[in-house]
């Protein structure tokens, strides 16, 4: 229990230091590491279908898009979805691209009632290199962690 309770105290002070409006800001590795130590924990990846599909999926995630593809327009349905999927007293980790939408949707569910949010800082490609790519910098396929392409 004792590495869970540092990788969160370690979120929670970020979270703090940004005024977040949820619990905590986690970077991948340590949000990796609470998926493998924290059998409860939930990851919920709020990218498109299509950037599920093409860019690739993490094993075990829930997947419910905050936003819709194409025209990228807020989903009606997120929070009825993740309600339907989720119990709000899980230990919940949100992650997307690079982690704005997954920060909106932690803030979210920590309005609706989810007491235990986390949103994963860099998101899944991470953020832009100096000629606008992603994937080089850092993020959840950069730092070499759990997915796969469909």
């Amino acid at each position: 229990m004792g590495k869970i309770t540092e990788i969160l105290n370690k979120a929670q002070q970020r979270a703090k230091e940004a005024n977040l409006p949820y619990e905590g800001a986690l970077l991948p590795s340590e949000a990796s590491e609470i998926l493998k130590l924290a059998p409860g924990a939930k990851l919920v990846d709020v990218r498109t279908r299509a950037e599920i599909d093409w860019v690739g999926r993490i094993p075990g995630a829930v997947e419910i898009e905050l936003m819709t593809y194409p025209g990228m327009k807020p989903n009606p349905n997120f929070m009825a979805a993740l309600q339907q999927q989720v119990d709000p007293e899980s230990l919940v980790l949100f992650m997307c691209r690079s982690g704005q939408r997954s920060n909106a949707a932690a803030a979210a569910a920590s309005q609706n009632g989810f007491a235990d949010c986390y949103n994963i800082l860099e998101g899944f490609e991470g953020d832009k290199d100096a000629s606008g790519q992603r994937n080089s910098v850092n993020g959840w396929r950069k730092a070499g962690l759990a997915w796969e392409q469909s």
